[in-house]
């Protein structure tokens, strides 16, 4: 993001957001928006639109300790780093098949434990999980970083459907069918890896029909084509992808472009998740700029409506954790960590938090305010209150 040409002191900003004079009493929501930035860095109409609107990244990993010794981890400053990304929510997940899973009860093992290290994080930071639509809305009005409860990928259950509901109650809202490896009782192809179930096996349309009738929205990001639309037959609320990308958006780097290629979703795939009711959403891997980002958003809402599109980044707001033992503390070091692993760090030379970055892009873009406010976080809170709301 370019610097502005125009000095602003944070209360000549908010004033000359709200039209009042420089007399005037702070606004606090504008205020709360502007307490982690840079007013030099900051075009005034950003900070307006990241104020109104819920910006939600929709797939947001927070590593945690999957060993009982290692729980609940290093202290994680999780509502800091969402405030300076000016994000309102973000879908809080983790994945349980790395390393490779070896014994019978381990993926359940490391579910459980990692779930109560992110119990600890929540409460260290003085955070709740939201359980539906009116919980989200409730935080926003507070101005209260707000987080959904997600895991990616369903080898915690190793069969047993019984699970899901355990997982319901501990909070759970946002279920990813799969990761990069199968579970020990496979929910369906993963389109990295050689298809051989068939699509979506028995089991994983037993997940769905479960997530369903409980209130969880299904993601099925890591799908295979065949998988997602068996998938989206079985369900009957809407579905989501939290992370990918348009396959004609490759970037510029040919290593990193073919890496991900498997990993992208076809103009008429995406047009099937839409008719379907569902969104997708876009990561900022393959996107060196804000602005090559804003126009990967762009790419895809040509295809499929701004009413299905929203943004999933696949990174992580808080330092990656790398356990002792065999499983291999957090490091705090950003000079360790790669440009584009964390969302404050999403691109090189990023001057402010990640929302601000993008809504500055998509407005240079052609994006509207509503249709910012669409993509950032309206079109999720759709398909969110759709699977959840209903329910007990």
């Amino acid at each position: 993001m370019m610097k502005s040409q125009i000095k602003w002191s944070r209360r000549e900003l908010l004033a000359t957001l709200t039209g009042a004079g420089t007399a005037m009493v702070l606004n606090p929501v504008l205020a709360w928006a502007l307490d982690d930035v840079d007013p030099d860095r900051l075009d005034p109409r950003v900070a307006a639109i990241v104020a109104k609107t819920m910006g939600i990244d929709t797939h947001n990993h927070i590593d945690v300790p999957f060993t009982a010794a290692e729980v609940p981890g290093p202290q994680l400053d999780l509502a800091d780093e969402m405030k300076k990304a000016g994000l309102a929510a973000i879908c809080m997940t983790f994945a349980v098949d790395r390393p490779a899973l070896r014994n019978p009860g381990d993926a359940y093992e490391r579910y459980r434990n990692g779930l109560a290290s992110m119990d600890k994080i929540l409460e260290s930071n003085n955070m709740t999980r939201s359980l539906n639509l009116a919980d989200l809305q409730e935080a926003h009005r507070k101005r209260q970083p707000a987080v959904i409860q997600s895991v990616e990928g369903g080898h915690f259950l190793e069969g047993h459907i019984e699970r899901l509901e355990e997982a319901y109650n501990r909070g759970l809202r946002h279920f990813g069918l799969l990761h990069d490896n199968d579970a020990s009782v496979p929910l369906g192809d993963v389109y990295t890896n050689p298809a051989r179930l068939g699509g979506l096996t028995t089991f994983g349309a037993e997940v769905i029909q479960a997530c369903n009738r409980l209130g969880i929205l299904i993601d099925l990001a890591h799908a295979s084509d065949e998988t997602a639309n068996a998938a989206i037959n079985v369900s009957t609320k809407p579905v989501i992808i939290s992370h990918t990308g348009l396959n004609t958006q490759l970037g510029q780097n040919p290593i990193m472009s073919k890496m991900m290629r498997p990993r992208l979703i076809s103009k008429e795939q995406a047009k099937i998740v839409a008719d379907a009711g569902g969104v997708i959403s876009v990561w900022t891997h393959l996107a060196d700029t804000p602005l090559a980002y804003a126009q990967n958003i762009r790419a895809l809402v040509d295809v499929m409506g701004i009413d299905h599109v929203c943004i999933g980044t696949d990174t992580k707001l808080t330092p990656s954790y790398r356990p002792s033992g065999p499983l291999a503390g957090a490091s705090g070091d950003p000079s360790s960590e790669r440009i584009g692993e964390r969302t404050n760090r999403a691109w090189q030379d990023q001057e402010v938090g990640f929302y601000y970055a993008v809504v500055d892009a998509m407005l240079k873009v052609g994006f509207t305010e509503d249709e910012i406010g669409k993509v950032s976080g309206g079109n999720f809170c759709r398909v969110f209150d759709a699977a959840t709301s209903g329910n007990r």
